[in-house]
């Protein structure tokens, strides 16, 4: 049986505690999204009705990244539940984040959810204007009784992938660069280094990690999540350094690492990151030796049937590699058998704490 087969089967077995399911088709064009009970007639409507609205990122709702797959919760939820009514409006840049928050707030939304954590300041802000109103963030913590956390401690999943790359690296040198130098995407990568280096611990090896400093904080940034050609030229440049694996942390800038990937002829691989890139960027996935992942789907559709059953949830849900919230799809192109069984041991020993992750990125609460 395949990991990918596994994963699949641990994610049906965490549906009592998070309400896990696959994603929904990808939404029509345009600058806003629907879903309503209409278009899900077999569907069996249970709990109330509620009006549930998405304040999007940049990127858009087709980044293939974190934006897209918090969609795909929504509309998840509103699949299983028809009362669940859902619609989006995307973000340009930072400056809309505020505009479209109020917007929804005072728009008749009982629930408004933002995605990722560079509009956590809004978002809190918005909770207090509007405290009849519930709020939810993905990627940052949640403060007060109407703002919900979605949180994921991607470290654990990096590791992994950082373990991944450096068992299959032919040049000794792997590398990874993030959007923008933020918690969000720097504890990927703080994850993925600390996986390097207890690989060379373990095999008294000297893999090299081009692109990230966790102790400094200094690395490699595309300063987008949209723009694929500079993370085509970023990821050459990393190439050109003898990097023969990289791990863009970059949403849809990513897709230029896969460019880079196809221009070398194969010679460059690459990791992808917050979903299965054999599926949300089949394009480049002969490219990849794996993907490091995150269940935004799973964790927004979890909010949304608690919110509808009649219970908001309050505090902060952190996913893990324990919970199934994280974790590291590595047999998009058949990986060894050996290495599979190395991976779930090191899985083993994150789950456990017996192998600690310092990274200070990583949620507490």
């Amino acid at each position: 049986m395949s990991v990918r087969s596994v994963m699949k089967i641990a994610a049906v077995a965490a549906l009592g505690s998070l309400a896990l399911t696959g994603c929904g088709s990808k939404p029509g064009s345009g600058t806003s999204g629907s879903g309503s009970s209409g278009a899900t007639s077999a569907a069996k409507a249970v709990g109330k009705k509620i009006n549930a609205c998405m304040v999007l990122d940049t990127g858009g709702v087709d980044d293939r990244s974190f934006n897209q797959s918090s969609y795909d919760g929504m509309k998840a939820a509103n699949k299983a539940n028809p009362n669940i009514s859902i619609k989006y409006v995307p973000s340009n840049s930072g400056a809309d984040y505020t505009p479209n928050l109020t917007k929804l707030a005072t728009g008749g939304c009982a629930t408004v959810i933002g995605v990722g954590g560079l509009m956590s300041d809004n978002v809190k802000t918005a909770a207090k204007t509007y405290p009849k109103v519930h709020f939810a963030e993905v990627d940052a913590p949640g403060t007060g009784a109407n703002f919900y956390g979605i949180q994921y401690n991607t470290a654990q999943a990096g590791f992994l992938g950082g373990y991944l790359a450096a068992s299959l690296t032919k040049t000794g040198k792997v590398g990874t660069w993030g959007g923008l130098n933020i918690p969000p995407v720097t504890i990927y990568m703080d994850g993925f280094t600390e996986g390097v280096q207890y690989y060379n611990t373990q095999k008294k090896k000297n893999v090299q990690v081009l692109g990230w400093n966790e102790k400094s904080k200094k690395g490699t940034f595309s300063n987008s999540f949209t723009d694929q050609n500079k993370g085509k030229s970023v990821s050459q440049s990393m190439a050109s350094n003898g990097a023969d694996i990289i791990f863009p942390v970059a949403g849809g800038s990513g897709l230029g690492a896969g460019a880079a990937a196809q221009a070398s002829g194969g010679k460059l691989k690459i990791m992808w990151v917050d979903t299965d890139g054999c599926v949300s960027a089949a394009q480049y996935c002969k490219y990849m030796v794996g993907s490091v992942t995150k269940n935004l789907s799973g964790g927004v559709q979890a909010y949304l049937k608690s919110s509808a059953d009649g219970t908001y949830p309050t505090g902060n849900y952190i996913g893990t590699l324990a919970n199934a919230g994280v974790g590291l799809v590595d047999d998009n192109n058949s990986q060894p058998a050996a290495l599979k069984a190395e991976l779930a041991k090191v899985k083993a020993g994150i789950t456990s704490g017996s192998i600690k992750i310092t990274s200070p990125s990583q949620p507490t609460s």
